[in-house]
């Protein structure tokens, strides 16, 4: 295999199988450009991640994920895990494509495919970005603790093709489950909480769910991470609340506590959800993030 030739994984699950609907359309347009271009195609979750970082193990050094979050969750960690230099080029073709909005890559994915083309028939790169870390993994995105995470295990159980809205169905699945709030111990170099909490999210991005803006003062290329932590609240205050984290005007509200990080560790009283860029973590009760500045370029 050249170093030279791009390597274009799909995932045909993405979306809800839009990705595997536009392959061959994204096929096209990328070699339009007269690219080198071979086409890796995932399976199961897990798949492509593996296949990213065998491939950069082996010397590729551009890859492009044509997929959702979750898609590019795995890119992610495969190239961090290999250790190697390779950059990611995105064509978003998920369900909440919160990474391309936080990096400005057009929603539109013929319009994205076209523009990242031409970039790399220029030998161009878009920009670099932070990459958060937590406990072993990485992500790319943000990392929720506690009900964010309830919601997205409710959400990818769902097939309805509703786009964005299957977050707020999964809201209110979750609520009618009940709302638990443990305590949660955390701490940074300068922050300490220690007390019973609705959830902990950990934001390299501004959006999550594709329609929540979690955290609007968050930069992927600012070297920090931006802590929302939510106080006990009831089911009728979480209506309430909702509009304000559509609009990210939540930020002030009593019940919200933020500080932007570069590290920090939650210890939680019992064994919790977690989510990295909406691929549920398995349970834990302690969880160590901190932030990689300027660790992946993007093509």
């Amino acid at each position: 295999m050249s170093a030279d030739t791009i390597q274009l994984f799909l995932n045909p699950t993405a979306g809800r199988g839009r990705a595997g609907r536009r392959q061959a359309k994204i096929v096209e347009l990328l070699q339009s450009a007269d690219l080198p271009l071979k086409l890796q195609q995932s399976g199961a979750v897990g798949h492509l991640e593996q296949q990213v970082r065998q491939h950069v193990d082996n010397g590729a050094s551009r890859i492009i994920v044509a997929g959702g979050d979750g898609s590019v969750y795995e890119a992610v960690n495969g190239i961090m895990h290999s250790g190697k230099e390779a950059a990611l080029g995105v064509v978003p073709t998920g369900t909440g494509n919160d990474f391309a909005k936080a990096c400005d890559i057009p929603l539109n994915w013929e319009h994205a495919t076209r523009l990242l083309a031409d970039r790399l028939a220029a030998g161009q790169y878009s920009k670099t970005i932070d990459i958060g870390t937590m406990n072993d993994r990485f992500f790319a995105n943000g990392a929720g603790i506690g009900l964010d995470a309830k919601v997205t295990r409710i959400a990818r159980s769902y097939r309805l093709p509703i786009g964005d809205l299957v977050y707020l169905l999964a809201i209110f699945r979750a609520m009618m489950d009940g709302i638990a709030t443990p305590r949660l111990e955390i701490s940074s170099a300068d922050f300490s909480w220690d007390g019973p909490a609705t959830l902990a999210s950990i934001s390299n991005g501004p959006w999550i769910g594709g329609m929540f803006h979690i955290a609007p003062m968050a930069k992927n290329d600012d070297g920090k991470l931006e802590l929302m932590i939510a106080d006990p609240v009831s089911r009728r205050r979480i209506m309430s609340l909702l509009p304000k984290l559509m609009s990210g005007t939540h930020v002030d509200e009593a019940e919200i506590q933020h500080r932007s990080v570069t590290q920090l560790s939650v210890v939680s009283s019992e064994p919790l959800a977690s989510h990295l860029d909406g691929e549920v973590q398995p349970l834990q009760r302690r969880f160590d993030l901190a932030i990689l500045a300027s660790a992946l370029r993007l093509l």
